[in-house]
């Protein structure tokens, strides 16, 4: 008996203010369960990182997609996120029969999509899914922590942050910044959020 691919697909990087958001589309073997799978944001960082090795080494395919500041800005951040989420079900190997999206939006796509609300705790391939994109964006504040290391990336990972925001009034904004949302647009038009 075949079974059905079902695709579980999340992001990651929906709320800061600097760099990508990103997202993975994960097929799990069905009569191969991995142990220790939930939502990204419940896990530990060192959990998340033992996990996403596991995941890509035993899912039946996997792919991880992102979509630039530049089009965070030009089509905002949830036509964004739909974009990386349908980039990285299209990079899959296998084309799945079925595709569970964490949320409320589905992206457009040519398979039969369904949103699933909190799927990230409850489906298993969307919680590998949530695992997989959270550790690549992750991956990627640490790489522009070593170009951009007077904004603290490594340790709020682009989120707005007291220590973010006061680092960002300090230093200006550069190009990995989302000149569409509110305090890095403040910034820029020379407004200050405290008064």
């Amino acid at each position: 008996m075949t079974h059905r691919l079902t695709c579980g697909v999340d992001e990651a990087g929906r709320g800061p203010l600097a760099g990508p958001v990103y997202a993975a589309a994960v097929i799990l073997h069905a009569d191969r369960p991995l142990p220790g799978l939930a939502d990204s944001k419940k896990l530990s960082e060192r959990a998340r990182d033992r996990l996403a090795p596991l995941i890509r080494e035993h899912a039946l395919a996997w792919a991880v997609a992102f979509a630039s500041v530049e089009e965070i800005d030009a089509l905002n951040i949830l036509q964004a996120t739909l974009l990386a989420m349908r980039r990285a079900v299209e990079s899959l190997a296998l084309r799945p029969d079925e595709v569970l999206v964490d949320g409320t939006h589905c992206p457009r796509i040519d398979l039969p999509a369904r949103a699933v609300i909190k799927g990230d705790s409850t489906v298993a391939a969307i919680s590998a899914a949530s695992i997989l994109a959270k550790t690549a964006r992750d991956a990627e504040m640490q790489r522009l922590h070593l170009l951009y290391p007077q904004y603290g990336l490594d340790r709020h990972k682009g989120y707005p942050t007291a220590e973010h925001l006061a680092a960002l009034r300090e230093h200006g904004v550069t190009g990995i910044y989302r000149r569409s949302f509110r305090p890095v647009r403040e910034l820029l038009a020379g407004v200050d959020e405290d008064s």
